[in-house]
């Protein structure tokens, strides 16, 4: 899933203070670009483990309804774009054990060809799915 969600920038004493309303989390920024940086990577690290837990992705808010409710004028309103599948796929790499049976010879054969059966199934997946 993809979206373009809004975030609220707030210039602090030292930092940019990033609201993300759609979540009910904030994160900072030494720069703008930090911010909106720091707000995607917070999103994307929200979303992943609401799916994870089986929970519904927040739809973005439409933009003038956030800008309704943060109207100082020291805040600046603009959008971060997420691509939830694009964020699991750079961050999330940790590794997960499956348990995978093979004919003992195939095991055997393998093993003596020195063939990584785990890099040869990770390569066949992603193959199947399409993903590079």
């Amino acid at each position: 899933m993809k979206g373009a969600y809004p975030i609220v920038l707030t210039k602090g004493d030292k930092y940019i203070v990033v609201d993300i309303p759609d979540f009910d989390i904030n994160t900072q920024g030494e720069s703008n670009v930090d911010a909106m940086e720091m707000a995607r990577d917070a999103i994307g690290l929200c979303g992943i483990s609401m799916e994870d837990d089986h929970q519904t992705i927040p739809e973005p808010s439409d933009l003038q309804t956030i800008l309704s409710k943060y109207n100082e004028p020291d805040q600046i309103i603009t959008l971060v774009d997420v691509d939830f599948k694009e964020y699991r796929r750079k961050n999330d790499n940790r590794t997960v054990r499956r348990n995978v049976s093979l004919p003992s010879w195939l095991d055997f054969e393998a093993e003596k060809a020195g063939i990584n059966v785990s890099a040869v199934l990770q390569g066949a997946l992603k193959e199947a799915l399409n993903i590079g």
